[in-house]
Parts: structure tokens; sequence; C-alpha cells
């Protein structure tokens, strides 16, 4: 359980996360993404790079 974590540095390591797979994208929405994921409490209960890398999961999961 990462609610340890303040909120705010939560978010920012979650967007930085999301940063790595979507580099073109202004890092504002990153952040407003990650402020999101934040709010859903399965998701936060997670380290912020694991809640990002299950968000990612439909886009990163290899084809079969």
């Amino acid at each position: 359980m990462d609610n340890e974590i303040p909120t705010d540095m939560w978010i920012y390591y979650c967007a930085r996360q999301l940063k790595l797979h979507w580099r073109t994208v202004d890092p504002e929405q990153l952040q407003e993404l990650a402020a999101d994921l934040a709010r859903d409490p399965v998701l936060r209960d997670l380290s912020p790079m694991a809640a990002a890398a299950r968000f990612l999961e439909p886009v990163t999961r290899p084809v079969t």
C-alpha cells in the first residue's frame, strides 16, 4: 500500500512513468491523468509506477 506517499508525490512519479510511454504528450496533461488515477482507490493502493503500468496494460500488452 502506497497511501503513505503524499498524493502530490504519487502524482509526480506516476506522471513521470507515463511520460516514459507517451514522450510527446504535454507533461501537464500527464499530471492531470496521474491525478485522475490517484482518485481510483485500487490504483492509489499501488506504487505510482505500478499504477501507471496497470493503466497502460491495454496499450502495452503484446498482441496474441
